[in-house]
Order: C-alpha cells, then structure tokens, then sequence
C-alpha cells in the first residue's frame, strides 16, 4: 500500500510555486515568503487598507461641511484618477512582483538613489497613517467599550490596537490573509446593509439634492469650496498598492496582483460612493452640518435610525474595518522595511532583513512597525495637535510616494522600457501614464493647497512644509550615509542597455 501527500485545495500546485520561486531569483532575491496568499486574500488586504467605512466615517463631516451634497462626486473622481495610477502599478508590477511594492518598482524603473527617496517618503508616510487610524479608532472603541472618550484613553485604544495587530502580523502569511477576508467580508456586507437600510427607511431628499451646494462657497467660489472637500476623494483611494507590497507571498503574482489592485478601486470604490450617497440622502439638516453646528452627523444618523443596539452592531464593524485596516498597513509596512533592509539601503538593516523561516515573516521588520506609530501616538500626551500636525503628512506622502513611481515609468517608457509582464497596456500604456502623473500631480497640490489665511502661515502651509521637512531630512541622511550607492541588489534593469556595434 502507497500514499502520497496531499495538496490542500487551498494550496497551489508545486509546479507553480516553482516556477514563481525560480521567477524570483531570476530577479535577484532568493525566495523566502510562503506564497499562501490567494488571489482573494491579496485583495482584501488591499481592500482593508483602503477600508470604505473608515474613510468614509472619518472625512464625511469635514467633506459635507465643506462642499455640501455634491462633495460625492469627489469620490467618483478620485476613484477614475487613481484607477489610472493603478493600471500603471499593473504594469510594473506584472514584470517586477517582488515585496515591497513601489520602493522596489522605483529602484528597477529608475535607481538606487530615486528608490531610496520614494521608500523614504512612502515609509514615513504609513507610520503616520498608523498613527492616524490607530488613534482615529479612538471615539468609536470608547463608545462600545462605554468609557469616557479623552486623549488619555484614545493613546491607550490605539497603542491596544497597533499591539494586537503586531501580534496578528507575526502569526504568519496565512494568519494574516484569513483576517484580511473576515475583515473585507464583515466591511462589505456591513457597508452595504446599512446603506440599503439608511436609502430605504432613513431617506429624507431626492437624488436632486446632490447638485445643490446649499449655499457652499456662496455660487461663484463653490470651485475651491469642491476642490476643498475632494480630499474626501484623495483620502478614500489608496491601500490598493498593498496588493503588490506582499507580492512575495502570492502564487502567480505576474498575474492575480494586477487584477487584485484593479478590484480594490473597483469594489472598495463603489462601496464607499453606496455609504457616502445613503449618508447624504439620511441627512435631516445640511444647514447644521455646513454651519459646524452639528459635528457628528454620522453618529446621529445612526443613532436616528438604528436605535442604540443597531448603532452598537454598527459600531462593531466599524472597529473590525479599523482593525483590518490597521493590519493590512502594518503588513504593507513591514514588507516594505524588509525590502529596503535586504538591499542594505537603512541603518540596522542586518536587523530588519531577517526572517523567520518557520513563521514565514521578517520579525523585526514587524516589531519596528509596531513601535514607531506608537511613539507617534504618544505625541498626543504633549499636544494633539502636535500629532495632527504630524499625521496630516500622512495622504500627501502616499500620493507623493505613488507620482515618484509614475513619473519613472514615463522616464522608463520614454527611455526606451516595454513593459514585459502577462499584464500589459499595450498602445494605451504611455497616454495612461501621462493622465496618471497629471491626476496626481493635481492631487498633490490639492492637499498642499494653504486654504485657511486667518491661521499662522505655517499652518497654512502644514502639509508643504511637512513633505520638505521628511524630504530634507532623507536627502541628507541619503547623501550623508551613502547607503543608496552602496546598496546592493538590481536595479534599472527595467530600462533596455543600448549596445554599440
């Protein structure tokens, strides 16, 4: 009598894991990651990074109050702009689908030195947005637990959650991908229920109410009244690129991560669009929200029509979507840490580039991304608004991050770069690139725009003086260190090497 070892249907095949391992030592990188992330984890960890109940639920007032009803199609501008930035990352991705997502894709699209800077600004960039989410979850996990909400208790909750998270992390790839799905399907349906709960019982206006500015920016200024509260749409439309930075624990990368990136806009985009429109329409009062009068008006609505067990059961996937979110970013950190570390491009990167081959996880990588959003937090004990101040870098540097990568493929593309993965835009590929470096240029300035002359100017200018300070310090700290010409690993090879004959 023979046996033989099965498979586990949720496992793939030998022959392809081969072949994605051989891939990637054909890149330069000995495999190490266990590849048991399916297609649909992949997604929903991009899906829980970029969490539609968590953007939305925190940006709505500051959106609505800002541009009124039609703030909505915010969204869907957004959502078309970073689609295109998306195809884009498909492309790169498709022929380079290592860990670590765009610092990686600028170091073969460009080089050492323009990889360093974009893995500088993105990195710090996501701590600041896990310091953000982590004390964002705060009001919402004070309410359910029934204590008094207080900047005290908002450091406890978020260094809590960024704790658990870390824990979740280093339980491995599998781990990892199972709480990603329970967290994308508890999300979605949770989204969807309440939106289609609010649209059928909780509907006070007509979808005529989404033209009217309700007197916003008095008519001739509702422009920059718009462009104000597009930052509902800029904040809602990343976490996508975290398909890519795990791209060393999915079979078939080349192929399922393009997909998984574009699903992410695709699903996460119109949950957020269904949410935000049940929202707008359940609004009993704009005139309140736009006057600052009433500064919750989501927990009110809730309240109105689910009464205190049904807002309770609400809230609860709301902190799930917060906690799914956290660790997706983690996840997202941590690779990317990992991959600087490896090519030897930061301090202590003999420390961060191990790996704990049973666990299938760079635990120190893990650990440092744990520890610094907590640090960050702590600011809050000194001035909270300290810590908004630090924490408003956080969307600039992703978008800023995102156009560093874009802007080497054009560089690449005009260079001479066809892309060469199973994913390609074919003709379509360069004007694609160019409306996505012109969507996120656009993007960038919005953020940066001053739009508050009464405040000091340098809080006017937050955001501007926020990117040239984290710039700054990692331009010095390149140049001063040597690291990125000293790194190794490949790099531009995505560029053709012309040969004189």
């Amino acid at each position: 009598m023979t046996t033989s070892k099965s498979t586990s249907a949720s496992e793939p095949p030998a022959g392809e894991l081969a072949g994605d391992n051989a891939a990637l030592t054909a890149l330069g990188y000995e495999p190490k990651f266990k590849r048991e992330m399916s297609l649909w984890a992949n997604f929903a960890i991009g899906f829980a990074y970029l969490s539609p109940v968590v953007g939305i639920y925190v940006t709505f007032a500051i959106a609505l109050g800002t541009g009124g009803p039609p703030m909505i199609w915010t969204l869907v501008i957004a959502g078309v702009g970073q689609l295109l930035v998306a195809m884009v990352f498909g492309e790169v991705v498709s022929q380079f689908p290592v860990a670590g997502g765009i610092y990686p894709w600028a170091r073969r699209l460009w080089g050492r030195k323009w990889a360093w800077m974009t893995g500088w600004v993105y990195m710090f960039a996501l701590f600041a947005t896990l310091a953000a989410n982590t004390y964002g979850a705060g009001p919402y996990l004070s309410a359910l637990l029934g204590v008094d909400y207080s900047v005290h208790t908002s450091i406890l909750l978020a260094i809590a959650l960024m704790t658990v998270a870390t824990f979740t992390n280093f339980a491995g790839t599998r781990v990892l991908s199972a709480v990603a799905k329970f967290g994308f399907v508890t999300e979605l349906i949770g989204a969807l229920a309440v939106g289609a709960w609010l649209l059928v019982f909780s509907r006070h206006h007509g979808l005529d109410v989404l033209f009217d500015t309700h007197g916003v920016g008095d008519g001739r200024n509702y422009v920059a009244a718009f462009l104000a509260a597009g930052l509902i749409g800029v904040y809602q439309y990343y976490g996508f690129e975290a398909c890519g930075d795990v791209a060393e624990e999915v079979p078939d990368p080349s192929r399922h991560i393009p997909k998984t990136m574009r699903m992410t806009i695709y699903v996460g985009g119109g949950a957020a669009i269904f949410v935000c429109l049940a929202l707008i329409l359940a609004i009993t009062d704009f005139a309140a929200v736009i006057s600052g009068e009433n500064t919750d008006p989501i927990n009110q609505i809730l309240l109105q029509s689910f009464g205190p067990i049904g807002s309770t059961i609400v809230l609860v996937v709301v902190l799930i979507s917060f906690f799914a979110c956290t660790l997706s970013l983690q996840a997202a950190s941590s690779r990317l840490m990992f991959a600087y570390a490896r090519d030897n491009m930061i301090m202590g990167s003999h420390l961060l580039s191990r790996f704990n081959e049973r666990l299938g996880i760079p635990p120190a990588a893990i650990v440092v991304t744990g520890i610094i959003p907590c640090v960050l937090v702590l600011i809050a004990l000194v001035s909270e608004d300290g810590l908004f101040k630090i924490v408003s870098f956080a969307t600039a540097g992703i978008y800023i991050g995102f156009q560093m990568v874009v802007l080497a493929a054009l560089r690449a593309r005009l260079r001479g770069w066809v892309p060469s993965g199973p994913f390609t835009m074919g003709r379509w590929g360069l004007p694609v690139n160019l409306a996505a470096l012109a969507w996120g240029v656009g993007a960038v300035v919005n953020m940066m725009w001053p739009r508050n002359p009464d405040a000091a100017w340098y809080d006017d200018y937050l955001v501007l003086l926020a990117a040239v300070v984290v710039v700054g310090i990692g331009l010095v700290y390149m140049l001063a260190s040597g690291r990125a010409e000293d790194s190794t690993g490949p790099y531009s090879d995505a560029i053709p090497v012309k040969t004189t004959t």
